[in-house]
């Protein structure tokens, strides 16, 4: 039987607007998958972007911005990228907008919390990062971005549980573990604190003081084993100085215990010859405090017998930003009428950012300004100046290399060498 034409009909026109919605279905679904205009534009910039030319790049989301005015996502790129220039308050001012317009964008509060934490103000830097944390709980990159800001505090416990909850996210395990490591106690001697789980070391040492005016030179050698503790340390040395025709040895503890909060202390004794170029019994008490962000306080008491006693007292004031440690020491002989003083500033980089690789140069004037183990260094200087560089080479081994020069008040010039070799299991 024939179908009627008006069935027929509608039946083929059904068919053609089914092969038709087919044939249009990849196209629409690549309409949907293609980035707009405005992201291909954001996408050719970032791809053209020169870290040596910001400017030419902040020029360009400028004139997005023009077209686009209060566009969240080229607000969000101009702002990085003056944060990235050292443009810290116009950085702020379009990542405050950003943030303002649109409260659950998780990468403003990032970018917003990267820039405070590069313009040292990690209180701000925290509270922004505390809101990426809430926005992207899954996120272990935002529990160490807060974690390290929390550390720049002081606010270790905190810092810990963050770096704690990063590595129950999946962050890689050898970062949290040097995080962790950096949570301990920073001290004013790297030397004396281990990390990565070692519990043993050992270096050996030599130091060579060559004087102007035909003085006869001087040669330092040490041997020391030390015990780390997760807070502390503990040294057995073993010291030998040959000076003037004469060597003598000497042995000594020296330790660096935990008090309070942010508190610790290095305890040390020495004890050497009846007479001789080192002291009979020689010791030391310093207290360092941590106070607000990143500030250090100390106060010393020396005590050196020879034929008769010598004392001297310090203190001191010390600073942490980054990679950086910077320090002031004050100390004070007593004597006739107002006794003497000395100065000494230590400037030292971290240039890895681990305890191990440091480099750094103090400068000094004044009695006993840099009082070492050796008990040699009590006399006057018009100035002096240190440098050194640790480096460890690998896990285990690391060398430490120095040189100085001081303008003895004697009327002696002294230019000094060394070299230490450190191994740790």
């Amino acid at each position: 039987m024939t179908q009627p034409t008006t069935l027929r009909a509608s039946r083929h026109a059904l068919s053609r607007c089914l092969l038709l919605a087919l044939a249009a279905a990849p196209l629409l679904a690549f309409a949907q998958e293609a980035p707009d205009s405005l992201t291909l534009q954001l996408q050719q910039i970032r791809a053209q972007s020169d870290a040596n030319n910001r400017a030419a790049t902040i020029a360009r989301y400028s004139a997005l911005l023009a077209e686009h005015p209060g566009n969240g996502d080229v607000l969000l790129a101009r702002g990085r990228t003056y944060a990235w220039d050292g443009q810290y308050a116009a950085a702020e001012a379009d990542l405050q907008q950003v943030v303002q317009n649109s409260p659950t964008y998780a990468d403003a509060w990032s970018a917003l919390g990267d820039m405070y934490r590069w313009s040292d103000r990690p209180q701000q830097a925290a509270d922004a990062y505390s809101r990426w944390v809430e926005l992207a709980p899954q996120d272990p990159a935002a529990r160490i971005a807060r974690g390290r800001e929390l550390r720049a505090l002081g606010q270790t416990a905190a810092a810990r549980a963050d770096f704690d909850a990063a590595a129950s996210l999946g962050a890689d395990p050898a970062e949290i573990t040097q995080l962790r490591d950096s949570l301990l106690p920073r001290m004013a001697n790297p030397d004396v604190v281990a990390s990565n789980g070692y519990r043993w070391g050992a270096s050996l040492g030599w130091d060579h003081t060559r004087f102007s005016g035909g003085r006869q030179s001087w040669n330092d050698n040490d041997l020391t084993i030390r015990r780390y503790f997760p807070r502390g340390s503990l040294g057995l040395e073993l010291l030998r100085a040959d000076h003037f025709n004469t060597a003598d040895t000497a042995w000594a503890l020296d330790g660096y215990a935990p008090l309070w909060s942010r508190a610790y202390a290095n305890l040390r004794y020495q004890h050497g010859p009846s007479s001789g170029v080192l002291p009979r019994q020689a010791w030391r008490v310093e207290v360092f405090q941590g106070v607000g962000s990143g500030w250090e306080l100390s106060a010393s008491v020396d005590h050196l017998r020879f034929s008769d006693n010598t004392e001297f007292y310090g203190i001191g004031v010390g600073r942490y930003v980054g990679n950086w440690y910077g320090r002031y020491k004050l100390q004070h002989v007593p004597g006739v009428g107002s006794g003497s003083w000395s100065h000494r500033v230590l400037l030292r980089n971290y240039y890895k950012g681990d305890a191990d690789d440091y480099l750094e140069v103090s400068v000094s004037s004044g009695r006993s300004t840099d009082l070492d183990r050796f008990g040699s260094v009590v006399r006057d200087n018009n100035a002096a100046i240190g440098v050194a560089w640790r480096h460890q080479v690998s896990p285990r081994w690391g060398f430490k290399l120095g040189a100085g020069y001081a303008d003895d008040d004697a009327g002696f010039d002294e230019q000094r060498v060394s070299g230490s070799i450190y191994t740790r299991w």
